[in-house]
């Protein structure tokens, strides 16, 4: 008989799939379309103030679980590295890189959870997941050589790895609270620790936020309550109905629809070879995520953007 995470997925925990995606997708999309108004430091604390605010009233409703000692050691690693640094790397790098060229560098995180999870969690190190890491480090060369050629450069490319890295060190940070405390409860209190850290840009964000036209403004508060709030929320209501494997496969999606989104919306499509060392690296990690037959439990991971 199947149980609920393998059986065939109910509409309600289809939609949360599909809203969590869509909502990831379009901040690669948002970031690009402020950046000329926020600065990488200012959007960041702003689209946090936002998420916190957001995700602070769900916890109200749903009640406080005291966290230990060295279960505040992690939500700082989680709330410094995946929030804050993590944001400000990502709004950096799209000042160099069009949106859907960053997605694709991004998206190199879940071989980075795993290969951190075999350091700190002592999950190993798969023969698939070195295959994966060295078939994504090509594609990131690739990438590296098309922006290199473009109206980019390489600074991008290392601000996205940058991203990529700290991304997976938090969630990595993230794994073992997701046991004692609330998933909910874990991103507020990450989310606000990240807001903390970007306090020094406060002053930057009010100037600018009174230059800035409206548009701007609101896709600010869009990323702090969509790709943020929302879409966290509707991640962990698919991710407590299916595995976690299962649902990790929906963050290869992200990356052609940012690419869809900005074709649409901004009308920049990435260089050809950035598409293809893009497509190495969905290749790399898509090997890295392979199993052998025998049955073993996947590790969690959390797409962002």
């Amino acid at each position: 008989m199947s149980s609920p995470r393998t059986a065939a997925l109910e509409p309600r925990t289809l939609l949360a799939v599909v809203v969590t995606v869509l909502a990831w997708a379009s901040a690669f999309i948002g970031i690009r379309a402020v950046g000329d108004d926020l600065s990488p430091g200012a959007l960041a604390l702003g689209r946090l103030l936002v998420g916190t605010l957001v995700l602070g009233v769900l916890v109200a409703r749903r009640g406080w679980v005291r966290p230990a000692p060295a279960d505040w050691r992690l939500l700082a690693v989680c709330g410094v590295g995946w929030f804050a640094v993590y944001n400000v790397a990502l709004n950096a790098a799209e000042q160099h890189l069009d949106a859907g060229t960053t997605a694709m560098l991004v998206n190199i995180g879940p071989i980075l959870i795993a290969l951190f999870a075999g350091l700190w969690l002592g999950e190993g190190f798969p023969r698939r997941l070195v295959m994966g890491i060295a078939v994504a480090f090509g594609g990131v060369l690739l990438i590296g050589v098309a922006t290199r050629g473009a109206e980019a450069d390489l600074l991008g490319v290392l601000l996205c790895l940058v991203a990529a890295l700290t991304y997976a060190i938090g969630v990595v940070a993230q794994k073992p609270l997701l046991g004692r405390l609330p998933g909910l409860q874990v991103t507020f209190t990450a989310c606000a620790i990240g807001a903390v850290c970007c306090l020094p840009w406060a002053g930057t964000l009010a100037a600018e936020l009174g230059r800035a036209p409206g548009s701007s403004v609101a896709g600010m508060v869009y990323l702090g309550v969509v790709p943020t709030a929302l879409a966290f929320s509707t991640w962990a209501y698919a991710l407590s109905r299916m595995d976690a494997g299962r649902l990790g496969v929906t963050t290869y999606l992200v990356p052609p629809l940012v690419i869809l989104l900005g074709w649409l919306l901004l009308d920049e499509v990435p260089p050809a070879l950035a598409v293809v060392g893009g497509a190495v690296c969905l290749l790399g990690v898509a090997v890295s995520r392979t199993r052998s037959r025998r049955p073993t439990a996947p590790p969690a991971e959390t797409p962002v953007g």
